[in-house]
């Protein structure tokens, strides 16, 4: 049996933890597994990487670098001190991590000296992590008597287009790179998050890429499983922070899973579930600080029982955008110009109403400068006017203080009347919808609040739905 195994940040935070890590991935192997292994960062790395990057830009101070590169060396210096027992497999390690954070430092340099950081170098910088976590983890691995390597991304055959940030796998060479380290019993580490560009460059996967460059390499090679380990124990009915009652979820299907990555539920990347839906490889969730803990198993099934709604997720730090205007009506190419305009703005959610005059929009809140900006650009201003004034689009309101409450459950497919009770439980919990929008896989409905009113509809919809029913 095949199994890839992914373990974030928080798995991996210390020496202690990665060596933890090393005893879950040895217990696999006892079992007569093959494993292939996708490590993060350690955690904060990567959070610390985009902020010293972003302070050589505009501070241009290099007691800066050197307090960072410190701090980096002293982190990863003591992480592979608590691993490692061997002293020869610790000075190994450390000589591949003092290389990689010499070459970190003079990136960081010119960086400082030059004033410039383009997407490819802010790509570069942040692989740094991946790149000094897998080597330890490794090298852990070498402590306990296994035949481990370390790999980037681009090395197992990760091979993505040129869009730095978020870059898209054009093909993967993973069978080709990995099977033969497979049959000779030897153990890939290889950094989530980063790929390499056909051109030789790094790149990196988006934000929690970790998790996809997991599901990537369990397509690649055919996995039989899929392991993401966290720290929690799976996935659950909704944010324990918000719902003490929430209760974790044994069995997900893809769809299911899927809905929730997207609208909000962090213990999944997004784009991890469509790899291993393709080849209908299970992707199990479980907790490294729990191992014991059945987790929460994703597959194609979809679990049939009494309770029509699965979770309730929530995302936050949104905006809405209300775009306005009669003349958009029987106008054709409007709606295209639009997201012409927004090429650039990832839009989580969209409603038009049937009159045409008026389409909502609910983007990051970081994105709102930018996508008004290109509005007002595409529509010539946006001027406000009469009805005879001839604008496609007269006004454009946006309204910061929002949130995205999701209801998903694989049996609100065909179900009478969930929409009208989702909606009058949101109404006693006091909220105010300000948009609503339904999937066309009718396992999610998805609608937009103000955040003042978060907690409690979202606790009011988990106990008349969830634990109620």
């Amino acid at each position: 049996m095949l199994v890839v195994m992914k373990f974030g940040g928080t798995s991996v935070g210390n020496g202690e933890r990665i060596r933890r890590v090393a005893n879950i991935i040895k217990n696999r192997i006892e079992e007569g597994n093959n494993v292939v292994v996708v490590v993060s960062a350690m955690s904060e790395v990567t959070n610390a990487l985009i902020d010293i990057s972003q302070k050589a830009l505009t501070v241009r101070d290099l007691t800066k670098v050197n307090d960072f590169i410190k701090f980096i060396k002293e982190k990863h210096y003591s992480a592979i001190e608590q691993a490692i027992k061997s002293e020869k497999i610790k000075n190994l390690v450390k000589k591949i991590v003092d290389s990689r954070i010499n070459e970190l430092e003079k990136v960081l340099i010119g960086v400082t000296y030059l004033g410039e950081l383009t997407p490819k170098s802010r790509d570069y910088i942040l692989s740094f992590g991946e790149r000094l976590s897998s080597p330890i983890l490794a090298g852990a691995l070498r402590d306990l008597g296994f035949n481990s390597i370390a790999l980037e991304g681009g090395e197992a055959g990760i091979i993505t287009d040129e869009n730095f940030g978020n870059a898209r796998v054009l093909r993967l060479e993973v069978k080709e790179r990995l099977s033969p380290l497979i049959e000779n019993n030897i153990i890939p580490v290889v950094t989530g998050f980063i790929g390499i560009s056909e051109s030789g460059y790094i790149t990196t996967l988006g934000r929690g890429g970790s998790d996809y460059s997991a599901a990537l390499i369990g397509y690649g090679l055919d996995a039989d499983r899929i392991e993401i380990w966290t720290d929690v124990s799976g996935v659950y009915t909704s944010d324990p922070k918000l719902v003490p009652n929430a209760k974790r979820i044994p069995k997900l299907s893809y769809i299911e899973a899927m809905e929730l990555a997207y609208f909000g539920a962090k213990v999944l990347h997004p784009r991890t579930i469509e790899p291993a839906m393709e080849k209908n490889i299970p992707i199990l969730v479980k907790n490294t600080f729990e191992p014991e803990n059945e987790g929460t198993l994703i597959t194609n099934n979809i679990e049939v029982d009494n309770k029509i709604v699965k979770a309730i997720t929530t995302i936050k730090n949104v905006a809405l955008i209300n775009i306005f205007g009669a003349g958009m009506v029987g106008v054709s190419g409007t709606v295209a110009r639009i997201f012409s305009a927004l090429k650039d703005v990832n839009v989580i959610l969209i409603s038009q109403g049937s009159s045409e005059t008026n389409i909502s929009l609910v983007i990051s809140e970081e994105d709102v400068d930018k996508a008004v900006s290109s509005l007002k650009k595409e529509f010539d201003g946006v001027k406000k006017g009469g009805f005879l004034s001839n604008n496609l689009i007269r006004d454009i309101d946006v309204d910061k203080n929002i949130c995205v409450v999701s209801v998903v459950g694989a049996g609100m497919k065909g179900a009478k009347g969930i929409a009208g009770k989702i909606f009058t439980y949101a109404s006693e919990a006091g909220a105010n919808i300000k948009m609503i929008a339904q999937g066309s896989s009718e396992v999610n409905i998805s609608f937009v609040i103000d955040e003042k009113d978060l907690v409690e509809c979202v606790r009011t919809l988990h106990k008349k739905l969830i634990e109620n029913s």
